[in-house]
């Protein structure tokens, strides 16, 4: 009979549905252990595994008379109920005593090291004796010139404190970071380094006026203090063309006309100047302004001229009664005149936050032809499309702060975009379809503008004073921009090709010897 105990024997080791009677708990029961927390105890009688030894003891009070023990685990009586309910509630967020706070100081504008001492400082108790090295160590760290309601720990980015002397009740933000705009990628090298700076010394900051332009002829005048000095951008010789008699004048603005060598020049008592910079010789003095000439254009022998009393004259230089019109629409100061390039528009900005379109039409009695009110302060940036005649756009100052596009044969607004800061100038780029914008407070750059998307292609900053005036180069290439840190800055942003130029050039003769030929045959 002792094979049969044998195969009885083996059969019970090779079963494998027989319940294990001294190995490690089930992964369920151990989770079930887990889960239940300190409700269940183990009996000290049974083995147990690693996982159930780590088991936290059991909390209240157990009975004296625990009854009938089972051979397994057993479950706390009297709150096993309330307990369980607990065990399944969604963990607080709230950190405990011994976690750490969550509000983490900006560690690029937070002083680690002043931090650290003026925490501790307080709860140092010094000796007499070390009291004369801590005040000679407060004294060489400057210490005593941090002021004594000043943050320690820094949780977010301070906005720029506005520049020195400047005076606005607007409440205008200064933005600290950079211009958030979407960027686009060049398909050309843009140099964001100026190619020469000018010493500008006595340039007036006032963003109304117009102090700088550069002539087809690659002469640059601007307007320094009560002086007017021509630069000549082919051998870089300088020469001053006039200067004030009285001390209390100064020059208000100037401009160049379309083609020649003739400079007008306004004046802070109401007086325009015509000079021939060739001759360095004045020409005529033209009155009939009250008030200093913020800005000035020309069309033809037609000079337009707009003052601080909101009126604008056109005068015709060839005549000797040259007031020819009088156009009265504006309530403040004229800072803004542009001709379209045909000639059949003038766009005039002002203080009053205006936009006035003016056709060619003389006399007294002349209404603009459209009213735009979409800015929302002074209008100074006015430019015209070069290869879309009735397209305008506009710049408002710092209470605006956009760039807007008007077509002026019907009078409506096409685009805008918020340029973040307040717009003084705002040049187009025949070469690339782009336009650049010269902006004040607080990054003082120069923008490049892809249109008509109006995505950013590149900001040239320098600058430590707003931008005041732009000007762009006879061949388009260069643009000189004049601040308030007194210095005019050249930059050689639309720098183009010279091979495809040149291959451009080549094919345009082909086609034009081949149209001849063809016709000749």
């Amino acid at each position: 009979m002792s094979h049969f105990n044998f195969e009885n024997v083996v059969s019970e080791l090779t079963r494998l549905d027989a319940p294990i009677q001294n190995g490690p708990l089930m992964r369920w029961q151990r989770k079930a252990l887990e889960s239940a927390g300190r409700q269940v105890s183990i009996n000290s009688g049974v083995p147990m595994s690693p996982i159930q030894a780590r088991a936290t003891k059991t909390p209240g009070k157990t009975p004296k008379s625990a009854g009938k023990h089972s051979s397994g685990n057993k479950v706390t009586p009297g709150k096993s109920g309330i307990k369980e309910k607990a065990a399944g509630k969604t963990p607080s967020k709230t950190p405990g005593k011994g976690a750490q706070c969550r509000f983490i100081p900006n560690r690029s504008t937070t002083d680690i090291e002043l931090s650290h001492y003026a925490i501790f400082a307080e709860k140092q108790e010094l000796s007499p004796s070390k009291e004369p090295y801590q005040h000679q160590l407060i004294d060489a760290m400057n210490l005593k010139q941090v002021p004594q309601d000043a943050k320690i720990l820094c949780f977010q980015k301070q906005k720029a404190p506005a520049a020195e002397g400047h005076n606005s009740n607007l409440k205008v933000l200064y933005s600290s970071n950079k211009c958030a705009l979407p960027k686009t990628a060049s398909t050309r090298q843009i140099p964001t380094q100026p190619d020469r700076i000018l010493d500008a010394p006595e340039l007036l900051d006032d963003y109304y006026l117009n102090l700088l332009h550069w002539s087809s002829t690659n002469f640059m005048a601007v307007a320094l203090g009560n002086s007017v000095y021509i630069w000549n951008a082919s051998t870089g010789s300088i020469v001053q063309l006039m200067e004030m008699q009285e001390a209390d004048e100064y020059i208000s603005c100037v401009r160049w006309v379309k083609e020649g060598t003739c400079l007008a020049v306004g004046l802070s008592e109401g007086k325009i100047q015509l000079w021939d910079a060739g001759q360095q010789k004045l020409m005529r003095t033209m009155t009939g302004h009250s008030s200093r000439i913020g800005t000035l254009d020309w069309n033809s022998y037609i000079c337009s001229s707009g003052s601080r009393s909101g009126l604008i004259m056109h005068h015709d230089v060839r005549v000797a009664d040259h007031i020819v019109a009088n156009l009265s629409n504006h309530t403040q100061e004229v800072c803004g005149l542009s001709w379209s390039p045909d000639g059949r528009y003038l766009a005039s900005g002002g203080n009053d936050n205006l936009i006035n379109i003016w056709d060619a039409s003389l006399g007294s009695e002349v209404l603009p032809v459209h009213t735009f009110t979409h800015h929302q302060a002074a209008v100074k940036a006015l430019s015209w499309c070069p290869w879309q005649p009735h397209l305008l756009a506009s710049g408002g100052g710092t209470a605006d702060r956009h760039i807007r596009f008007w077509n002026v044969g019907t009078g409506s607004c096409l685009n805008f975009v918020d340029a973040q800061s307040q717009v003084c100038s705002i040049l187009w780029s025949t070469e690339y379809k782009e336009l650049i914008s010269g902006h004040g407070y607080s990054q003082n750059q120069l923008t490049i503008w892809k249109y008509p998307n109006m995505t950013r292609v590149a900001d040239l900053t320098g600058h430590t004073s707003r931008v005041l005036c732009l000007t762009m180069s006879p061949d388009g290439t260069t643009v000189a921009s004049a601040a308030a840190d007194e210095t005019i800055r050249l930059w050689k942003c639309f720098s183009t090709d010279k091979f495809k130029k040149q291959t451009a050039s080549k094919n345009s003769k082909e086609t034009q010897d081949f149209g001849l030929r063809s016709s000749i045959r």
